[in-house]
Parts: structure tokens; sequence; C-alpha cells
């Protein structure tokens, strides 16, 4: 099977696409464009950032309820952006759990706090628990845990199959990485404006009922990922039994707000087909 509406990257006004669709059993659906290219992948980052906190947590080296971060955080609120961090500087604007700010302070304090927790430093840490054992050879974490990983649609194939049929983590730890913390936190979903509730999981952005948003209107409430500033998104959609990534060299802005949508209702329409 190969997915005809993977096809509609040709028509977004980026220099460079490229497309693919897995489902849960590593089945490539279809690829379009450059999938051995590394793009820049900016926040579509944090939810590896976040599998590998997952892992440290399953091995033991963290705990998700234990301090980390500012006073009052723990490594749960880090990752689902409720530390209280502001969005680019390391300083407090409000009280943990009080409200989703979302933060690439809060998923720096991460790093930092699992590479001292396992004495390994974290860009390391995240090639030994994630991209080693997955296969991702083209993928680097080359600064921040927040936004500067650089990677392939290949690769992320890999992870996306791996997030819908663990076998890096526990099923239960991935479920929990897809369900609400802190229900009814209200913030701002970075591109869309206030939603309330803006919800999130452990790294993972989660759809509920927000409108607007980047994944498409057919979308399930239960799709979780992320998407970031330099034009790239990794989705998984649990109800579609399938994960949609795509990777461009254009920034985030209009025209990815209206070519997003209408690419990932396509995809679906041809999976449900």
């Amino acid at each position: 099977m190969s997915l005809q509406s993977l096809a509609l990257i040709e028509n977004w006004p980026v220099p460079t696409a490229a497309a693919g669709v897995v489902r849960a059993d590593g089945t490539v659906l279809g690829t379009h464009g450059p999938v051995g290219h590394r793009f820049p992948l900016a926040s579509v980052t944090k939810p590896l950032a976040a599998y590998a906190a997952l892992v440290a947590y399953e091995e033991g080296a963290v705990e998700l309820d234990e301090p980390a971060g500012p006073p009052g955080s723990t490594v749960r609120h880090l990752l689902a952006h409720t530390s209280g961090l502001a969005f680019d500087e390391h300083r407090v604007t409000a009280a943990p759990g009080e409200r989703r700010l979302y933060s690439n302070a809060g998923f720096e304090q991460l790093g930092d706090h699992i590479a001292k927790a396992t004495d390994i430093p974290f860009a390391e840490y995240l090639r030994q628990a994630v991209l080693e054992p997955l296969g991702m050879t083209s993928t680097s974490l080359d600064g921040s845990p927040a936004k500067d990983g650089v990677s392939t649609v290949e690769d992320l194939l890999r992870f996306a199959a791996e997030v819908q049929a663990p076998r890096l983590l526990d099923p239960r730890t991935v479920a929990a990485a897809m369900t609400v913390q802190y229900p009814g936190t209200k913030g701002v979903l970075p591109g869309y404006g206030h939603q309330n509730p803006n919800d999130w999981g452990l790294g993972f952005e989660i759809r509920d009922g927000k409108s607007p948003h980047w994944t498409g209107s057919s979308s399930s409430a239960r799709t979780f990922g992320h998407f970031g500033q330099s034009g790239t998104f990794l989705w998984i959609d649990p109800d579609a039994g399938a994960a949609g990534v795509a990777l461009t060299d254009r920034a985030f802005g209009p025209w990815a707000i209206e070519a997003w949508p209408v690419f990932t209702d396509a995809v679906l329409g041809e999976l449900r087909g």
C-alpha cells in the first residue's frame, strides 16, 4: 500500500519536505520525498527527550514525582509543562501545577537533572537509551533537549512505531505519557493561542478538543504528538492505528496552519478508505 495523500507535500511552499506513515507493527504504509534527509526538528526533539526521561524512570535513575527544576516542581511537572518556568528563560512565572506554561527551559532543566542522576551527558543518554536501540542512526541531539535534535523521516518512523507498540518501555509507562497530566490546566499552545484546557501528557501534546489545531479535523481526540517551529510534526492517532511524520526546512507559520490539517485529513481518509 502506498499512500497517494503523502504527495500533497509537493504543494507545500517549502524548499524541501519529506513525509511518511507507519503502523504500530512497524509497517511503513508510505513515504514521500527525501526520507533520509536530516532536518532540524525544533520542538519535535521533545518527545525523543521525554522518551529518554521515561527510560531513566524505568531504570530507577529518577522518579516522576521527585524534585526537579524550580522549587516545588518535579520531573513530572517538567515533562508536562507545568513547572512554572518561562518559555525560554530559566525564571519562574507561576507556581508548579498551576498553569500549562510551555517551556523550553523546563526541558533543559529536565535534561540536566537526568544527566546528573545518570552521570551521563543527556545527549549521550538519549543516544544509548533510545536512538541506538531503535536503529535511529541519522538522529542526534546537538544542544538543547528542548529543540536541538536533528533527524530523518526514516528514523522518526522507527520512533513512531516504538511509541505505538513499545519495546523499550513498559506499555503502561507510554499509556501514562499519552494521558492528560494535571487535567483542566489552561495555557497557550504556541502558534495556536490560548487553550482551555491545554492538555498535555508526559512530553507529548494531546489533541483532545483543541481547535484550531495542527492535526486534522478528523484526527481523534486521543491523537498525541508534537510539532516544531522548524516546520516539522509527528502525530500518533491510536484510533487510526497509525502515526504520521512530516519534516520541512521552512519555519512554521501561516502556510503550515493551512497545509498541515488538510494533509492529515487526507492521510486519515485514505487509511479509512
